[in-house]
């Protein structure tokens, strides 16, 4: 059997702590990384503790390489094989048009939600590969549809971003594919979590709602249930492909 434990990048909040709750539901025994929210993270784990799961929160900024190995290694010790990872750790500035960003902005940006993502998936690699004696497992990159509209006057550079993790998620669900892993994304739309308040837009959701065609916002749940099946064996003829989770928009 496949082994089940999954590491999740940022997954103290949004997205990722709903990804978390949910895998151990599932089965899965869940490494739940945090940069700065230990009480967070804590409370993540907590939680999947008390349904009988197990859990452990392990601090590492993921644009940091040695962080990404230490991370790895600490769940290879405390929860056995990897069996699976999601890329969810993800930042973003605050709203701004290219000509006001700079290089400092950009390396923040693309070393978590690039370099990070690169990292993280090449740890992954290592261990999962049957061609390296893995065996096997799967990869969710959780990506957005700003790849595919840009955010214009607001993150262009989060966009851009996005676009390579994308690009990430098709060449290497090819170049893997016969070593027993498989390579998906999560495109996520309007989601409403704390990363808007991030930009400078607790209620950005709120704002931008009527130009979805379902008239809401999506939550971190709604993610997480894409991201849990592209990990399960019912995905299991499913790479290189990506789920949309954007009310239609």
């Amino acid at each position: 059997m496949t082994p089940r434990t999954v590491i999740i990048t940022g997954a103290s909040r949004g997205i990722g702590a709903a990804t978390a709750r949910l895998a151990a539901q599932r089965g899965y025994e869940v490494c739940v990384n945090y940069l700065r929210r230990r009480d967070a993270a804590e409370s993540v784990v907590n939680a999947i503790k008390a349904t009988g799961a197990r859990a452990v929160a392990v601090q590492g900024d993921v644009a940091v390489e040695a962080d990404v190995m230490r991370l790895f290694e600490t769940s290879d010790q405390l929860l056995g094989p990897l069996g699976a990872l999601v890329n969810n750790a993800g930042v973003l500035e605050t709203q701004s048009r290219v000509e006001t960003m700079d290089t400092a902005r950009l390396q923040r940006v693309f070393g978590v939600n690039v370099f990070g993502a690169f990292a993280c998936a090449r740890e992954a690699v290592r261990r999962l590969s049957t061609r390296l004696g893995g065996a096997g497992g799967a990869i969710v990159n959780v990506s957005s549809r700003a790849a595919i509209f840009g955010s214009p006057g607001e993150y262009v550079d989060y966009a851009a971003s996005k676009g390579a993790l994308d690009t990430l998620t098709i060449g290497l669900a090819q170049e893997i594919a016969a070593e027993g892993i498989r390579v998906n994304g999560v495109r996520a739309g309007f989601i409403d979590t704390e990363i808007h308040a991030s930009g400078g837009e607790p209620n950005r959701v709120e704002r931008v709602k009527h130009g979805v065609p379902m008239k809401r916002g999506g939550t971190a749940d709604e993610v997480a249930a894409a991201i849990l099946w592209l990990l399960s064996d019912e995905a299991s003829f499913t790479t290189g492909a990506f789920i949309d989770v954007s009310g239609g928009k």
